[in-house]
């Protein structure tokens, strides 16, 4: 499974059409690098970390911020099936659990375990919201370039598979 298949299952499942999700939010907010970040209509936000691997797992913890942030009101991990039981022996007790699965050409995900809520967390600014949604709005042309440069790659009779960060771990 590559981080584009949890990235698509992800952010299907935290509905779009009524909150603001985003993904790869780095920069502008004051707030560590979340892989998808999900923001109620209500302002409190959900950070989703995609882990594809082990050894990406594990390395997660090393981050300094812990991904603990008073904007920040529940955290979730996202993994394929296969890192089901490492992800519930070493992610925090206070992360949720979303495994993500294949089933023929569908992608199901699966809430293992809720996220505890953090008490600390605040409801976002409008201006924090407008910044997110900026930011996402900014996604959205890099995509269609991506996806241009695909079409004339393939166009041309050059095709590749354009999702990233295959997991080639072998766990």
């Amino acid at each position: 499974m590559k981080t584009l298949d949890l990235e698509i299952a992800v952010m299907g499942c935290f509905n779009i059409r009524v909150n603001t999700v985003v993904p790869n939010v780095s920069w502008g907010l004051n707030i560590h690098e979340c892989d998808i970040l999900s923001l109620t209509k209500t302002g409190y936000a959900t950070e989703i970390e995609i882990k594809v691997s082990k050894a990406d797992l594990l390395k997660d913890f090393k981050k300094p911020h812990n991904h603990i942030s008073n904007k920040i009101k529940y955290f979730y991990y996202a993994v394929p099936k296969k890192l089901q039981e490492i992800a519930l022996e070493t992610i925090p007790e206070r992360a949720g659990l979303l495994v993500c699965e294949k089933r023929g050409d569908e992608l199901r995900l699966n809430c293992i375990r809720s996220a505890i809520q953090n008490k600390q967390a605040r409801q976002w600014t409008n201006t924090e919201r407008q910044k997110l949604q900026r930011l996402g709005a900014m996604r959205i042309l890099g995509l269609k370039k991506k996806l241009a440069k695909f079409q004339q790659e393939k166009a041309n009779g050059i095709e590749y598979d354009y999702r990233e960060k295959t997991d080639t771990s072998g766990y």
